[in-house]
């Protein structure tokens, strides 16, 4: 699940990177209110880590012109204040939620959590295909009623498949979705990828669910 950190302070920034990468998150990172503004514009993520004091654009700003343009990604704000003015405005902008620093990851996971749930509407609760199914609040995965055990990154490949049930999904998309934005290594970590979550899903209940497309990518079928 690909995340969105706008932060200027470096430390910080690094830390969020570090601590979400650690449980399974991808994290993008801007360090200015422009740069976030247009990664937030560029791509889909499940949510975005928004700093309120930011050179260039502030937190305000950028939230405020994302909800303008009709973007609804989830918006957690981040800020070393913590009056409740400015609380209110950081919601009245269109921020779904506010955590003051210096704050716990424990809280801030699960407020994650709570927000990718309550965007429900832009993504299913549920990916299905079959009887495969992936709950990414829960990041649990399983066929039927037998749990599958996947790594982070193996959980993010496939999320990214089912997240775009019957669609031939690019090489460079899933290069783009699951590892960050400034990824620089060899994109057939992709194919590395796919076969070690194929041994997990497939081979163990006789199936064929992912389906590689010669010259164009990969596909899962909702009959799989």
């Amino acid at each position: 699940m690909r995340i969105l950190a706008i932060e200027d302070e470096e430390r910080i920034a690094a830390s969020l990177r570090r601590g979400l990468t650690a449980v399974g998150y991808t994290v993008d990172v801007a360090h200015d209110g422009v740069t976030g503004l247009h990664l937030a514009r560029e791509h889909r993520y499940a949510a975005v880590l928004l700093d309120l004091m930011l050179p260039g654009l502030s937190g305000y700003q950028v939230c405020a012109r994302l909800r303008a343009e009709g973007n609804d990604v989830p918006v957690l704000m981040l800020t070393a204040k913590n009056g409740e003015y400015d609380e209110a405005e950081g919601l009245d902008t269109g921020a779904d939620d506010y955590l003051a620093k210096p704050f716990s990851y424990v809280v801030l996971e699960a407020r994650l959590r709570a927000l990718v749930r309550r965007g429900g509407a832009r993504t299913p609760a549920l990916l299905e295909a079959g009887d495969l199914w992936l709950d990414p609040a829960r990041r649990s995965c399983g066929r039927g009623s037998e749990q599958i055990a996947l790594t982070p990154k193996e959980f993010a490949v496939l999320h990214c498949l089912l997240g775009r049930l019957d669609e031939v999904v690019p090489v460079v998309d899933i290069l783009d979705e699951v590892w960050s934005a400034d990824f620089t290594g060899d994109p057939n970590i992709v194919h590395v990828y796919i076969s070690a979550v194929r041994r997990k899903i497939d081979a163990p209940f006789g199936r064929e669910t992912i389906e590689t497309v010669r010259g164009a990518g990969y596909r899962v079928s909702g009959r799989a």
